[in-house]
């Protein structure tokens, strides 16, 4: 009885979770509520609360899961010896998950998330995404020498550009533009190829 059990409450918690995904697909993040997923589920009002206290802890949960999927997906990425190489990969992966998931990566980074302090697997889970970029980096210390905070530098500096980029190819914006379709199709690998050359740049300076 008590794994019957057990199972029905795993199964609850996921179908809230499903569901509040779909919430915020059809009406956006701020219609999402508790209440609403349960209407849509057909459950009593007070079911879901058995799982998240409140609409943030259930916004909070979606938000740590997706961390967790897209972490996933950069470390099954093609992986290269060169860190030049395995770095492009990395960025490669990163703007193939915005365009294939977008919502999933609207939440990510174009969503208020629930306070990070209270909600500690969500944060933990935002890091893990952030750390690999961190190791990526950190690769090159073994040629360039590079220092804790040029690696924290250079990985603001990538995320930052790719997050533009996935952001401007997930939008209409090179629409008005008429670029040729190759330029566009090839965007991704060609940024990607210029932060190689940035950072190589970088590491030039630096010695």
């Amino acid at each position: 009885m008590a794994e019957i059990q057990q199972r029905e409450t795993t199964s609850l918690r996921d179908r809230c979770v499903a569901e509040a995904l779909k919430v915020v697909e059809t009406s956006g993040v701020e219609s999402l509520s508790l209440r609403e997923v349960s209407r849509r589920l057909g459950v009593s009002h007070q079911a879901p609360y058995k799982h998240f206290p409140s609409r943030d802890h259930l916004l909070a949960e979606i938000v740590a899961r997706v961390f967790e999927e897209f972490a996933q997906h950069l470390e099954n990425r093609p992986r290269f010896p060169d860190p030049h190489d395995d770095l492009r990969s990395m960025g490669e992966s990163y703007v193939r998950y915005a365009l294939e998931h977008p919502l999933h990566y609207r939440l990510l980074f174009a969503t208020p998330h629930p306070n990070a302090e209270e909600h500690p697997e969500m944060t933990a889970n935002a890091q893990r995404a952030f750390g690999l970029l961190r190791e990526a980096l950190g690769q090159l210390d073994e040629t360039t020498g590079l220092d804790d905070e040029s690696v924290e530098h250079d990985a603001l500096f990538v995320w930052s550009t790719i997050h533009g980029l996935a952001s401007i190819l997930q939008s209409d914006a090179l629409c008005p533009l008429e670029l040729d379709r190759g330029t566009v199709e090839h965007a991704a690998g060609e940024t990607l190829l210029r932060i190689g050359r940035a950072l190589r740049a970088g590491d030039a300076s630096e010695g």
